[in-house]
Formats: structure tokens, C-alpha cells, sequence
């Protein structure tokens, strides 16, 4: 960069005094030296110099040991969130975390920590990033991996199964609004028989999920032997991967985004209770009416498959 600034310093001058065709010529030469585009190393001869910064930055605050120290205990006691999210809180944290005894700073120190901005707080906790290996700034939900871990069924990968393997989708009962929270319906259906059991989750929870369908599989006629879910993170995670591996039971899963992969329950339980039910918001949270609503469900349920008629698989006619 050196010798570029001492070119451009040299020939600026005849540039500036040149007519057109002369300065055609240098601007050419001075492009295909220094590789600049064209408009750029106008600018440059035009205005005699490189117009860059050299060296530090001037007034550029600097941040002693002791203030690293306190970020360090200040991000760790904030679940090591990132400087765009500490910034804010920092104030608030500092003050609540001297008042109970777990951080005391001088003035100085207090002073500098409140002032640091979210660039800066990034920057100095790079290297303990590294360290703790939380440096990378996206990373894959977790999910993800045991996404990659479960095998895919699609429609056509049935093969006429025993009773015994069913399709497994939740109904959210969260009516026209979808926040907060509110009862939600896991809802089996088999494949051989069309047979649908169904029971409301209280709660989104993966634990949860598991001891419901314990209380399902009492209830089947037959054995649970495989479970089909779609890629739902409630579905897709180590508790019920490792409760269907204990239990014996073929966890698969559908292809993200194809519904048709899901059919069985789709038809044969889940759109039933959303027609029937998902219209109504069951809030866990208002008492035991609303529970009962969702308790209500099952018994539907019960009724549905004792007195009314179930569209069953006749056979598989194929080319």
C-alpha cells in the first residue's frame, strides 16, 4: 500500500495538468499497475491520495484485565448470551448481581463495563468463546442430528404392516390464535386396522409426550410396533428416540414438508379432531373446565371408533 500511496502522489500532478487523451493514457497505466478499478483510481488521482486510515484508531478506548474479568462473570451468569442481548441488561444485571453478593467492582470498573458497546463486548470475550466452544454464531438445531438418525418412510413404504404400526400427530387446540398455551391432542392411528387412540398433552414437552403414549399403548388391542411421526422437534429428539429403542418399538419419521407421507393419521384421526375440536382454544391455565373439554376428547374418541363405521386398507394392487 506504500508504494501505491507514493504512486499516486507522483503522478497525480500530471493527471490534474493533462488534457483528456492524457489523462485516458495515465489513468490506464495507473489501473493496470495497481489493479484498482477504474472510477476508484479516478477518485484517487483526483483527489492526490489514498484516502485510508493507517494505525490504531485515534481515542479508541481500551479495556484493562479487570474489566474483561467482570464481562467473563457477567456473560456467564447471563447464560453466555450474545453482546447484542447483554448490552441491555448489563445495567440491570450488575446491579442485581452486587446487591446479592455475587460481584463487586470499584467505580472505575463498573463505569467501563456499562459502557462497553455490543462490538466491543463480542470482541473481548472472543478468545473465552473459543475456549468454551461457543464461538461459532449459528449453529444446527439439536434436532438436527437426531433428525439425521431416524430412518424416513414414505406412503409407499408400508407393505401391508401388522396391526400394530401407526402414524402419530399432534392436534393443536390453540383456536384462532396461536400463542401462548393451550391443550394439544396426540393422536395414533394404525395402519392395518385404522384403529385411533387419542389423548390431550397438556403441555409441548418431550417427557410428557412419552408417559401419554405409555398410557396409549394400554389402551391399543395390540402391541405397539412402530411409531411414524413427522419432523416435529417434540418427536424428533433423544427422549423418544431412546424410549422407542427401550421399548422395542421402529421409530420412523416422514419427509419434511410432504404431507402425503402422513396419510393415515391425517385421515383417520387428526383432521377428524381438528374438525371437531381445533376450533376452540383449551387453555391448561383456566382451570379444570378446560380440562375437562380435553378429557372430553377421549371419550369422542372411544365413541368414534365403537359405533362408527373406519375406512380400512382392503389390499394393495400394484403394477
Amino acid at each position: 500500500m506504500a508504494v501505491r500511496d507514493e504512486l499516486v502522489a507522483a503522478i497525480a500532478g500530471r493527471y490534474a495538468q493533462g488534457d483528456r487523451v492524457e489523462r485516458g493514457r495515465i489513468l490506464d497505466e495507473f489501473a493496470a499497475v495497481t489493479g484498482f478499478h477504474r472510477k476508484h483510481a479516478m477518485r484517487l488521482l483526483r483527489a492526490g491520495q489514498v484516502t485510508r486510515r493507517c494505525g490504531p484508531r485515534p481515542g479508541r478506548r481500551v479495556y484493562n484485565e479487570a474489566v474483561r474479568e467482570a464481562l467473563i462473570v457477567v456473560w456467564e451468569a447471563s447464560d453466555r448470551i450474545c453482546g447484542k442481548r447483554l448490552r441491555p441488561l448489563l445495567p440491570i444485571l450488575v446491579e442485581a448481581m452486587e446487591q446479592h453478593g455475587h460481584l463487586q467492582l470499584v467505580p472505575e470498573v463498573r463505569t467501563r463495563l456499562q459502557a462497553m458497546s455490543a462490538a466491543t463486548i463480542d470482541r473481548e470475550l472472543r478468545d473465552i468463546r473459543r475456549q468454551a466452544g461457543t464461538a461459532t454464531r449459528r449453529r444446527s438445531a439439536p434436532s438436527a442430528a437426531i433428525r439425521r438418525s431416524v430412518p424416513v418412510r414414505t406412503f409407499a413404504g408400508w407393505d401391508n404392516p401388522l396391526p400394530g404400526f401407526v402414524e402419530a400427530d399432534l392436534v393443536a387446540h390453540s383456536g384462532p390464535v396461536a400463542r401462548g398455551s393451550f391443550v394439544q391432542t396426540l393422536v395414533l392411528t394404525d395402519i392395518a386396522t385404522g384403529w385411533t387412540e387419542c389423548a390431550p398433552l397438556l403441555v409441548r414437552e418431550q417427557r410428557l409426550l412419552t408417559e401419554v403414549l405409555g398410557e396409549l399403548r394400554k389402551l391399543l388391542p395390540f402391541p405397539l410396533l412402530g411409531l411414524d411421526t413427522d419432523n416435529d422437534s417434540v418427536f424428533m429428539n433423544e427422549t423418544v428416540r431412546d424410549y422407542c429403542e427401550q421399548a422395542g418399538i421402529e421409530f420412523t419419521r416422514c419427509r419434511p414438508y410432504r404431507k402425503n407421507d402422513q396419510a393415515w393419521v391425517g385421515l383417520g384421526g387428526a383432521e377428524e379432531w381438528r374438525g371437531r375440536a381445533a376450533h376452540d382454544r383449551l387453555s391448561p391455565l383456566r382451570g379444570p373446565g378446560s380440562r375437562g373439554r380435553a378429557g372430553a376428547i377421549v371419550c369422542r374418541d372411544a365413541a368414534v371408533r365403537e359405533f362408527l363405521p373406519t375406512l380400512v386398507q382392503a389390499g394393495c394392487e400394484g403394477p
